[in-house]
């Protein structure tokens, strides 16, 4: 028998509370009956002795309280998966949002499962191509790994988002490859601008889209990046598929998190951010990884815009202490036309060394990049310097090296929108800028790997 409960004693927002509640769990999803009929979907968020705390997926706009009822649906948020949710777009809910038929599902799983079991993990060792120069060349993105991307307002993390799912591949025969992408918080202008790039180059073929609107409800774009991994997770684990889940953007996400707890009226920690926003970022991140014992593979790309400007601030600071590594963008690059505007020298992929050598991209990857670094690094410090003490303080290597880095930016980082670059052609234009140099300056390449540069090259 279906109950109702009447007893709702206030709404303000999208919070309801309902009173003498039984038999209800935190996380049930909820089916609001308004006075005229209409329903609302909630999910309850707490319980506090007999009371539940319900936040509606609606508006609770026009509901008269007093002739609305509620009942609980013993069950929490589930999505229905199948292969065909490739080249489909859904909303934060798991709702096709595309305009095509409903999915037949081949099972329905619970959206809230749990971070892989560190027993059950597989270490991360093999390449995947993004086709951007300063991701594969020098900070590369290896299977099973999570690398977020910092960002700031006003910066085209938005662009290299598309390009990333236009481009990204894993390399071997027989691999069957699949993008998950997330959406949080997006205006309507770019989530058209995702939709049409994805239709114009075809990457939505092999795209699974889960976008949540700003103008939508903060509990959807809660669910949103928990759909979207349900949906990794069975193409990964049940259909042997290699994933990558691009999922922007995370500062949307944690203001979502922190207007939930401030309308629970819960005791704000940094910044006014819940207490357990750490925990919370975990049980996404941490559902990234490769399992023992499966061929598929799920790898993460979360995409934040960090407040102000500030890498110190609680979502880029928490995220980093949970994921391996970082790619920064640059807004000094930015401004001189450099895109994507990478700062190598900031990022840092923590699992690089794990996917490049020999077998997987070429045996001197390792050694050029390290070269590639220290000149970059020595050129931009010699440059300081210049500016400083005028040109004629700088030896004439420190000039080379100072040519270097103007070269690196403009050839090796900056790329164009829809240039795919091959690792092969990555390391090629390292090399191209690299033998300028004299031999007796390209300590950090090994002399046999020197011999087979110059060799092919």
């Amino acid at each position: 028998m279906i109950k109702y409960f009447k007893t709702i004693k206030d709404v303000v927002g999208s919070i309801m509370i309902v009173e003498d509640i039984e038999d209800v769990g935190v996380g049930e999803l909820a089916l609001i009956v308004d006075q005229n009929g209409n329903e609302r979907n909630g999910k309850v968020l707490e319980l506090v002795e007999n009371k539940a705390i319900v936040e509606l997926f609606d508006s609770s706009n026009n509901m008269d309280i007093s002739k609305s009822k509620i009942r609980f649906l013993g069950k929490g948020l589930e999505v229905g998966v199948s292969k065909d949710m490739l080249g489909r777009v859904f909303n934060g809910l798991g709702i096709p949002r595309d305009g095509g038929p409903k999915i037949i599902p081949d099972k329905f799983l619970d959206v809230n499962m749990g971070p892989i079991n560190p027993v059950a993990r597989d270490y991360p060792e093999q390449f995947i191509q993004t086709g951007i120069s300063s991701i594969d060349g020098l900070n590369t993105l290896v299977r099973g790994q999570k690398l977020p991307i910092f960002s700031a307002s006003g910066l085209p993390h938005n662009l290299l988002a598309s390009q990333i799912v236009r481009q990204a591949k894993v390399l071997g025969d027989n691999e069957q490859f699949a993008i998950v992408f997330v959406a949080m918080g997006i205006s309507n202008d770019d989530a058209t601008f995702f939709m049409e790039d994805f239709k114009k180059t075809g990457a939505i073929k092999n795209t699974v889209s889960v976008i949540n609107l700003a103008s939508e409800s903060s509990v959807e774009r809660i669910s949103a990046p928990r759909i979207g991994l349900t949906i990794a997770e069975y193409l990964a684990y049940e259909l042997d598929m290699q994933v990558l889940v691009v999922m922007t953007d995370i500062t949307n996400y944690a203001e979502s998190l922190r207007e939930i707890s401030s309308a629970r009226d819960e005791i704000p920690a940094r910044r006014g951010y819940p207490g357990y926003m750490y925990t919370d970022f975990a049980s996404l991140y941490e559902r990234a990884g490769k399992i023992k014992g499966k061929k598929g593979s799920i790898t993460q790309i979360p995409i934040l815009t960090m407040p102000d400007d500030d890498k110190t601030h609680p979502i880029p600071d928490l995220t980093g202490y949970i994921t391996e590594g970082q790619i920064m963008l640059s807004r000094d690059l930015f401004k001189k036309g450099i895109y994507p505007p990478i700062d190598v020298l900031s990022s840092l992929s923590r699992l690089k060394d794990k996917g490049i050598g020999e077998g997987k991209t070429k045996a001197y990857h390792s050694d050029l990049l390290n070269q590639m670094f220290y000149a970059y690094s020595r050129g931009k410090n010699a440059k300081n310097l210049a500016t400083i003490l005028g040109e004629n303080a700088i030896s004439n290597m420190d000039k080379n090296y100072v040519k270097f880095a103007n070269n690196f930016e403009e050839k090796f980082v900056c790329q164009g929108e829809y240039e795919n670059r091959t690792i092969d052609e990555t390391l090629n234009i390292a090399w191209s800028l690299l033998k300028e140099f004299p031999r007796s300056e390209l300590k950090r390449i090994k002399d046999k790997h020197l011999d087979i540069l110059l060799e092919e090259k």
